[in-house]
């Protein structure tokens, strides 16, 4: 069976000035997919999921959303989707209850519907404890979940999610994954944008963004393997220093600084002896090396790098 595509984009485009903050982007996303728009600040992932969602008009080309087209068709979107920012609209004077009535208004739904939902979405949440608890005085972690129950309450096709755990703390970022999990099962199309590359690692297929650009498009293993070069990991006290000699040595295609330890890209996994003998030359004490498989920074770092 074919798979049917809810989310389609044509070279669509999207500049603020000379800034191409979106550049001749195509996509095509299936139903059921968790797909991940992964890159830094900066690199138009949250442009583009304003233009997916109706809120901004592309410069050139074209997008379907739900089988709507984007230019002609957005408030037909907006039904369908449900779209939470980066600083998703909450009313912190009221409460937990009224903020999720208030999006049942804004949404229509029906009434013979909103009570069964309703608690639903909060026992879905684990919010149900404080439905009296005022939004400005949630925890950040409990915002998102709050944000994601407003976002849900019309029972959406597709759901938009900018960078959902920005700043929550690990706890509440795996239990909002957990809730996304339980949408997948259901149905629910996400698409989501995220800089934290191990939760790009959860999606079904990632997008790995740079200036605008997908890079490379596939699922996360798949993406990782496509780094066809030898890795290897080195400790040491001095990193920054072994960083800075070891980007000298002949055979090296990329250098990454990970806490108190290196990632080496080589051309040729013999060149490892040149990076230790450099060091040791240089009376850097190397605590232990080994080689590894490379992670999604390590290709995208790689990519962006060549592209430079």
């Amino acid at each position: 069976m074919p798979h049917e595509s809810v989310i389609t984009a044509t070279a669509l485009t999207r500049t603020f000035g000379h800034l191409a903050a979106v550049n001749n982007l195509d996509l095509s996303i299936n139903r059921g997919e968790l797909y991940g728009l992964v890159g830094p600040d900066g690199a138009g992932k949250t442009t583009t999921i304003r233009l997916l969602t109706g809120i901004l008009e592309p410069t050139s080309g074209e997008a379907r959303v739900a089988g709507y087209p984007i230019l002609s068709e957005a408030e037909r979107i907006k039904e369908k989707i449900g779209y939470m920012s980066q600083r998703f609209g909450l009313y912190e004077d009221l409460t937990v209850m009224e903020n999720i009535l208030f999006y049942a208004d804004i949404y229509d739904v029906p009434n013979k519907d909103r009570q069964e939902r309703i608690e639903r979405l909060l026992g879905f949440s684990n919010l149900t404890p404080f439905v009296e608890r005022l939004a400005g005085k949630l925890s950040g972690g409990m915002k998102q979940k709050l944000g994601l129950a407003c976002a849900l309450v019309h029972t959406p096709e597709i759901l938009f999610l900018d960078e959902p755990t920005n700043g929550v703390d690990p706890v509440s970022r795996r239990d909002f994954w957990r809730i996304l999990y339980d949408l997948l099962r259901e149905g629910v199309t996400i698409f989501l944008s995220t800089s934290y590359l191990d939760e790009a690692e959860r999606c079904t297929r990632i997008g790995l963004m740079h200036k605008g650009s997908i890079i490379i498009e596939d699922q996360p293993k798949n993406v990782r393997s496509s780094l066809a070069m030898p890795m290897m990991e080195v400790w040491t006290d001095r990193v920054r220093t072994a960083g800075e000699m070891v980007r000298t040595v002949r055979g090296v295609s990329s250098v990454s600084v990970y806490g108190d330890r290196l990632h080496i890209g080589l051309e040729r996994s013999e060149n490892a002896a040149a990076v230790l003998g450099m060091l040791a030359r240089e009376g850097i004490l190397v605590q232990d090396h080994r080689e590894i498989l490379p992670s999604l920074e390590d290709v995208f770092i790689t990519m962006v790098e060549k592209r430079a």
